[in-house]
């Protein structure tokens, strides 16, 4: 019989079909054994050889000779091997050595895959005639697979895939085998050095610069969670790339981190590693810089909406960032608003703002209120009237309407965007406190920033704290009316600091908590800017002890400057000794008459607001 192990015809280079059935992921395997030629007794068919061939190539073998291989080469060996001959591959794609080290070391799918490949040909003894349709012109002897080291197979299976390196490089910096192939087919006519120092300088745009303050990924779930239009396809694309992450261990967490998110950023949107640096890129990068956005946010940007990557500056962006002026963002805060949600430059959160101009126009609410809500909290854009309609008519049953719902959105506008649900659980809250539904619209237009927070985690805090303190339970409803901002001041920051200094600097905790339980804007006011000054004042110029402010704490709410001051000179000019009350609570005429004896002194009374 012939030497030859198959009678069968070259196959041209660039149609090979065994290759193409010599898949790496396969659910079976040929038999791990050697085929030998010289018996007839066993035969092999081998179906996919190529049709246009109208012969049955068989393998003959003897069946004592289908006896176990010993490798030649270890796991290990091999797969150094293996990766030395992908390094080799990207070396002659203009890659450097040291690079290609690098992606060939970061790649074990794909050197798996090749190895797997090289296996299955040498299992079912058809290296020879695959590789002599590759090599050409060399003799017989030259062809048959013991003239090649196992690297060198590895290297003429790289080659055939035909894939120029950039299925390694693509999973080298973390796509998957599927993703890799996916984005691949965008890729076919991109060199791969070029294509590698695109990915390094995307990678630096979308990742360099830190948002510890502000985590993409938070902002992400507040624009989704806040979103109630329908939308273009360029946030459709967006949601379905956050989609994709939530899907995963991490989540949208993983956009905090760059080996994390940017595999997933590839595989959904490909065609950006198509875009030039030079042309497309850096002008994008310089101009909303220019915008004023900083360089450390505008991965924030990318991130949070990568359709803007495929945006035409001239055509796209520039009138996009012109129509906010109709919300009066001026150019300074153009960078700010865009941070804050990147989705006001596209078409249909734009497109929303007419609408939610004309629904609180017929509200009749001022305009400047309305752009300011805007300015604040553009997330606004994103939400539909008809959900901005339902908390609207709950303000309106506690009598918030017109010029007060203005100054309520203004301040707080992300009530608009909250669950009526919770809205009115704070309601109920602060009606079981005692207070009625006009008391409750006015705490409402004063601090709406107390609707927004949660019952159990903010509210009942606070309030606990103050009792725990000494505060009065049924002074409570007292202390609110005068200072509602303290349920939402900050304890650490706020209020347990201000009651320390108090306690610092002689008084009881009873006595601080009598003070609160009489003038609870005590607890608003700066430590250095108000109580400290106003206290050196007391003591060392006015020669009062500490204590009178126990009886007296709106002591502090007075203008040191404007107030305290002249009045205490006056007193001392004309020799006279009263408390702090009847220096200061009483108003100009009176203090004029009873003190100066003239009827009226010109100084201006002072709100606490002035403090």
């Amino acid at each position: 019989m012939s030497a030859s192990i198959l009678q069968t015809p070259k196959i041209p280079q660039k149609s090979n079909p065994l290759f193409s059935k010599l898949s790496p992921i396969r659910s079976h395997f040929l038999p791990k054994h050697h085929l030998s030629p010289k018996s007839p007794l066993l035969s092999l068919n081998l179906p996919f050889l190529p049709t246009r061939f109208p012969i049955s190539t068989r393998l003959r073998v003897t069946p004592d000779e289908l006896v176990p291989d010993s490798p030649l080469n270890s796991a290990e060996e091999e797969e150094e091997d293996a990766r030395e001959a992908v390094s080799q591959i990207l070396q002659e794609e203009g890659v450097s050595k040291e690079e290609a080290a690098l992606i060939a070391s970061n790649s074990p799918n794909y050197v798996r895959m090749l190895i797997d490949g090289v296996h299955e040909l040498d299992e079912a003894s058809l290296w020879d005639s695959w590789k002599g349709g590759r090599v050409g012109e060399e003799d017989d002897d030259e062809r048959r697979s013991g003239s090649l080291s196992f690297k060198e197979k590895v290297y003429y299976m790289g080659k055939e895939k035909g894939d120029r390196g950039i299925l390694p490089f693509l999973e080298s910096v973390g796509l998957s085998t599927s993703g890799s192939s996916h984005v691949a087919r965008y890729l076919s006519s991109e060199r791969l050095p070029d294509l590698i120092n695109k990915v390094k300088y995307v990678k630096e745009m979308f990742f360099s610069g830190s948002d510890q303050e502000a985590p993409i990924s938070k902002n992400a779930r507040r624009m989704m969670m806040y979103l109630s239009i329908f939308t273009d396809d360029d946030i459709q694309h967006t949601l379905s790339f956050f989609a994709k992450m939530e899907a995963r261990r991490g989540g949208l967490d993983m956009l905090d981190s760059a080996d994390a998110s940017f595999p997933y950023l590839v595989e959904s949107f490909p065609r950006l590693l198509l875009l030039s640096v030079e042309s497309h890129f850096k002008p994008l990068v310089e101009f909303l810089e220019a915008a004023g956005v900083p360089k450390g946010r505008i991965r924030s940007i990318f991130l949070s909406f990568p359709p803007i990557v495929f945006y035409n500056i001239e055509k796209d962006i520039k009138p996009k960032i012109q129509a906010l002026e109709k919300v009066g963002v001026e150019d300074k805060d153009i960078g700010r608003v865009v941070v804050k949600y990147p989705w006001v430059l596209s078409t249909s959160i734009q497109e929303n703002y007419e609408k939610v101009f004309s629904f609180f126009n017929a509200e009749k609410v001022p305009k400047m209120s309305i752009d300011r809500a805007i300015r604040s909290w553009p997330h606004l854009l994103g939400c539909s009237t008809s959900k901005m309609k339902t908390m609207v008519d709950q303000f309106a049953e506690l009598g918030v309407k017109n010029k007060k719902l203005g100054q309520v959105i203004a301040a707080s506008p992300q009530l608009l965007l909250q669950k009526p649900n919770e809205f009115l659980e704070v309601v109920s809250y602060i009606e079981e406190l005692g207070f009625d539904k006009e008391s409750i619209g006015r705490i409402l237009s004063r601090c709406p920033e107390i609707f927004a927070s949660s019952v159990e985690n903010t509210l009942k805090k606070k309030l606990n704290l103050l009792i725990e303190f000494g505060i009065y339970r049924n002074n409570l409803p007292r202390v609110i009316r005068k200072y509602p901002e303290l349920l939402v001041s900050d304890v650490n920051n706020t209020l347990l600091p201000r009651m320390k200094y108090l306690m610092k600097i002689g008084l009881s905790k009873r006595e601080v908590a009598s003070m609160v339980n009489r003038f609870s804007p005590l607890l608003g006011y700066s430590i250095e800017e108000v109580l400290k000054p106003k206290l050196d004042f007391l003591v060392c110029t006015m020669n009062k002890p500490v204590r009178d402010v126990v009886e007296y704490p709106r002591y502090f709410s007075y203008s040191l400057e404007k107030k305290i001051k002249p009045r205490f000179w006056v007193l001392k000019g004309r020799n006279l000794e009263c408390s702090l009350k009847d220096m200061l609570g009483k108003n100009d005429e009176d203090f004029a008459a009873d003190y100066m004896g003239i009827g009226r002194m010109l100084v201006p009374p002072i709100t606490v607001d002035d403090c």
